[in-house]
């Protein structure tokens, strides 16, 4: 069995209660309150050329061939700005969190996300609907802290994602079908991307360590 300085170095950031921990959670929070500008600025360009041509023209169409690039671009854009509002402060707090346990795993964890809440939504979803919004990402990162939680026995990330889902009960329902304007694919299928994710880490993990 052998470990890395980087492994070693992640354990130290993903221990509560450490300098590290609350060094490696300050970080993360200020890069996550960094994104959501962004994702205002994007807005703001979409009602400065015409609310909804940028959700159009990046948005998912499921199973039509020019909706495919919405897998990449849905989650950047927001339709309206109660939308947008309405995802800020969750994707901030479950962002946090989940990038606090370390750069490459967040990238890693929102890549795969992004593709199975994607692909998922083109395959499965409405397609007379064009999908966008933040939600199915923020949904996986909420399945990736639960995850965690179990695999790793930490429960602060347990607890958190606990608190934030008992905090927006109201939208963990939205993973159940739904009469609104609701992608709830995309909600079910980005929690789902969140655990798989979490998976694939810790097979890499156990692979490393042998």
């Amino acid at each position: 069995m052998s470990y890395r300085l980087s492994d070693r170095r992640a354990e130290a950031e993903a221990k509560f209660g450490t300098e590290a921990f609350y060094a490696s959670l300050g970080r993360a929070f200020v890069t996550m309150c960094a994104v959501i500008p962004v994702l205002f600025l994007i807005e703001a360009i979409d009602v400065g050329i015409g609310a909804g041509r940028l959700d159009a023209a990046g948005g998912i169409i499921p199973r039509h061939i020019d909706g495919l690039d919405g897998i990449l671009f849905s989650p950047f854009l927001h339709a309206g700005w109660a939308h947008l509002y309405g995802n800020a402060v969750p994707l901030i707090l479950v962002g946090t969190f989940a990038l606090a346990g370390g750069t490459i795993r967040f990238i890693w964890s929102t890549f795969v996300i992004m593709l199975v809440s994607g692909i998922g939504v083109w395959f499965v979803g409405d397609p007379n609907t064009v999908v966008v919004g933040a939600s199915g990402v923020i949904f996986g990162y909420l399945g990736l802290l639960l995850t965690r939680g179990l695999v790793e026995r930490s429960w602060w990330n347990f607890g958190v994602a606990a608190f934030i889902g008992l905090l927006y009960w109201y939208q963990v329902y939205n993973i159940l079908p739904t009469d609104q304007p609701i992608s709830w694919q995309g909600h079910l299928l980005g929690l789902g991307g969140g655990i798989l994710a979490r998976s694939e880490e810790h097979t890499s993990e156990l692979q490393s360590h042998h």
